[in-house]
Protein backbone atom coordinates (compact mmCIF):
# COMPACT_ATOMS: atom_id res chain seq x y z
CA UNK A 1 0.00 0.00 0.00
CA UNK A 2 1.72 3.53 -0.77
CA UNK A 3 1.03 5.85 1.75
CA UNK A 4 0.71 9.70 1.07
CA UNK A 5 0.56 12.81 3.05
CA UNK A 6 -1.53 15.03 1.63
CA UNK A 7 -4.50 17.46 2.62
CA UNK A 8 -8.37 16.73 3.33
CA UNK A 9 -10.49 19.58 2.86
CA UNK A 10 -13.08 20.84 5.46
CA UNK A 11 -14.80 23.05 6.37
CA UNK A 12 -17.78 25.43 5.11
CA UNK A 13 -18.22 26.70 1.30
CA UNK A 14 -15.57 29.13 0.37
CA UNK A 15 -14.02 28.72 3.72
CA UNK A 16 -11.62 25.79 3.47
CA UNK A 17 -9.58 24.07 6.50
CA UNK A 18 -7.12 21.25 5.63
CA UNK A 19 -6.68 18.18 8.06
CA UNK A 20 -2.92 16.84 7.00
CA UNK A 21 -3.46 13.25 6.73
CA UNK A 22 -1.81 10.06 6.07
CA UNK A 23 -3.63 8.28 3.54
CA UNK A 24 -3.72 5.08 1.00
CA UNK A 25 -2.85 7.12 -2.51
CA UNK A 26 -5.65 5.02 -3.89
CA UNK A 27 -8.39 6.58 -1.66
CA UNK A 28 -10.13 10.09 -2.84
CA UNK A 29 -9.19 12.99 -1.41
CA UNK A 30 -11.90 13.38 1.43
CA UNK A 31 -12.23 9.81 1.83
CA UNK A 32 -10.83 7.36 3.95
CA UNK A 33 -7.69 8.14 5.99
CA UNK A 34 -4.80 6.17 8.46
CA UNK A 35 -3.74 8.99 10.28
CA UNK A 36 -4.22 13.14 10.67
CA UNK A 37 -1.25 14.35 11.55
CA UNK A 38 -2.22 18.34 11.35
CA UNK A 39 -4.27 21.00 10.53
CA UNK A 40 -3.89 24.02 7.84
CA UNK A 41 -5.95 26.95 7.41
CA UNK A 42 -4.95 29.49 4.91
CA UNK A 43 -7.26 31.83 5.67
CA UNK A 44 -5.88 33.03 8.81
CA UNK A 45 -3.33 36.04 8.33
CA UNK A 46 -0.67 34.76 8.69
CA UNK A 47 -1.57 30.99 7.91
CA UNK A 48 -1.79 28.28 10.82
CA UNK A 49 -0.13 25.66 10.14
CA UNK A 50 -0.23 22.69 13.33
CA UNK A 51 1.72 19.81 12.21
CA UNK A 52 2.83 16.49 15.09
CA UNK A 53 6.46 16.41 14.47
CA UNK A 54 6.51 12.80 15.44
CA UNK A 55 4.02 11.26 13.44
CA UNK A 56 4.93 13.21 10.62
CA UNK A 57 8.00 11.85 11.02
CA UNK A 58 7.39 8.68 11.19
CA UNK A 59 5.25 8.42 8.52
CA UNK A 60 8.08 10.11 6.23
CA UNK A 61 10.59 7.46 7.56
CA UNK A 62 8.51 4.66 7.16
CA UNK A 63 7.95 5.94 3.15
CA UNK A 64 4.99 8.04 2.76
CA UNK A 65 5.47 10.50 -0.08
CA UNK A 66 3.89 14.36 1.05
CA UNK A 67 2.58 16.37 -1.91
CA UNK A 68 3.96 18.81 -3.21
CA UNK A 69 1.74 21.64 -1.27
CA UNK A 70 2.10 19.34 2.27
CA UNK A 71 6.13 19.12 1.42
CA UNK A 72 6.09 23.12 1.59
CA UNK A 73 4.26 23.10 4.58
CA UNK A 74 6.59 20.72 6.63
CA UNK A 75 9.28 23.01 4.70
CA UNK A 76 7.85 25.78 6.82
CA UNK A 77 7.60 24.21 10.26
CA UNK A 78 11.15 22.97 9.56
CA UNK A 79 10.31 19.08 9.78
CA UNK A 80 11.88 18.47 6.72
CA UNK A 81 15.50 20.04 7.96
CA UNK A 82 14.68 18.24 11.05
CA UNK A 83 14.80 15.03 9.05
CA UNK A 84 17.57 15.98 6.85
CA UNK A 85 19.81 16.45 9.94
CA UNK A 86 18.73 12.92 11.62
CA UNK A 87 19.45 11.45 8.18
CA UNK A 88 23.04 12.53 8.58
CA UNK A 89 23.52 11.44 11.77
CA UNK A 90 24.06 14.74 13.77
CA UNK A 91 23.20 14.46 18.00
CA UNK A 92 20.38 16.03 19.42
CA UNK A 93 22.51 19.20 20.94
CA UNK A 94 23.67 19.91 17.03
CA UNK A 95 20.34 19.22 15.99
CA UNK A 96 18.77 21.59 17.79
CA UNK A 97 21.30 24.35 17.82
CA UNK A 98 20.61 23.86 13.93
CA UNK A 99 16.92 24.61 14.15
CA UNK A 100 17.33 27.88 16.56
CA UNK A 101 19.47 29.16 13.66
CA UNK A 102 16.67 28.51 10.95
CA UNK A 103 14.27 29.89 12.98
CA UNK A 104 16.22 32.81 13.70
CA UNK A 105 16.78 33.43 10.17
CA UNK A 106 12.77 32.81 9.29
CA UNK A 107 12.15 35.12 11.93
CA UNK A 108 14.20 37.75 9.85
CA UNK A 109 13.09 37.02 6.64
CA UNK A 110 9.50 37.50 7.88
CA UNK A 111 10.40 41.04 9.63
CA UNK A 112 11.89 42.06 6.34
CA UNK A 113 8.88 40.95 4.25
CA UNK A 114 6.43 43.13 6.76
CA UNK A 115 8.86 46.07 6.31
CA UNK A 116 8.54 45.92 2.66
CA UNK A 117 4.87 45.35 2.78
CA UNK A 118 5.02 49.04 4.45
CA UNK A 119 6.70 50.69 2.28
CA UNK A 120 4.25 49.34 -0.81
CA UNK A 121 1.57 50.51 1.50
CA UNK A 122 3.16 53.74 1.67
CA UNK A 123 3.45 54.19 -2.22
CA UNK A 124 -0.26 53.15 -2.15
CA UNK A 125 -1.64 55.88 0.66
CA UNK A 126 0.72 58.64 -1.70
CA UNK A 127 -0.60 57.34 -5.24
CA UNK A 128 -4.22 57.74 -3.74
CA UNK A 129 -3.85 61.13 -2.38
CA UNK A 130 -3.01 62.38 -5.46
CA UNK A 131 -5.92 60.37 -7.51
CA UNK A 132 -8.71 62.23 -5.05
CA UNK A 133 -6.76 65.79 -5.30
CA UNK A 134 -6.88 65.37 -9.13
CA UNK A 135 -10.76 63.95 -8.48
CA UNK A 136 -11.85 67.18 -6.37
CA UNK A 137 -10.28 69.53 -9.11
CA UNK A 138 -6.56 70.34 -6.66
CA UNK A 139 -4.26 71.94 -9.29
CA UNK A 140 -1.51 68.45 -8.82
CA UNK A 141 0.98 70.07 -11.08
CA UNK A 142 3.40 73.02 -10.04
CA UNK A 143 3.43 75.95 -11.25
CA UNK A 144 6.51 76.14 -13.05
CA UNK A 145 4.90 73.50 -15.02
CA UNK A 146 1.93 75.69 -16.24
CA UNK A 147 4.12 79.28 -16.52
CA UNK A 148 6.04 76.98 -19.34
CA UNK A 149 3.06 75.27 -21.12
CA UNK A 150 1.50 79.19 -21.57
CA UNK A 151 5.10 79.77 -22.78
CA UNK A 152 5.47 77.00 -25.23
CA UNK A 153 1.94 78.06 -26.13
CA UNK A 154 3.09 81.65 -27.52
CA UNK A 155 5.97 80.84 -28.65
CA UNK A 156 3.58 78.37 -31.51
CA UNK A 157 1.23 80.87 -31.97
CA UNK A 158 4.15 83.26 -33.10
CA UNK A 159 5.57 80.63 -35.55
CA UNK A 160 2.52 79.56 -37.38
CA UNK A 161 1.40 84.01 -37.31
CA UNK A 162 4.67 84.20 -38.94
CA UNK A 163 4.65 81.30 -41.38
CA UNK A 164 0.94 82.54 -42.42
CA UNK A 165 2.55 86.09 -43.27
CA UNK A 166 5.16 84.05 -45.18
CA UNK A 167 3.14 82.20 -47.72
CA UNK A 168 0.84 85.41 -47.88
CA UNK A 169 1.47 86.92 -51.92
CA UNK A 170 1.95 90.34 -51.55
CA UNK A 171 -0.59 92.59 -53.25
CA UNK A 172 1.14 95.76 -54.04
Amino acid sequence: MAVKLRLRRMGKKKQPIYKIVAADSRSPRDGKFLESIGLYNPLTDPHTINIKEERALYWLNNGAQPTETVKSLLRQQGITLKRELFRKGLSEDKIQSELEQWTKMQEAKQTSRNQGKKTKSRKKEKSEEANTAKSEGENVTPEKNTEQKVETEKSTAEVKGAASEENIPDKK
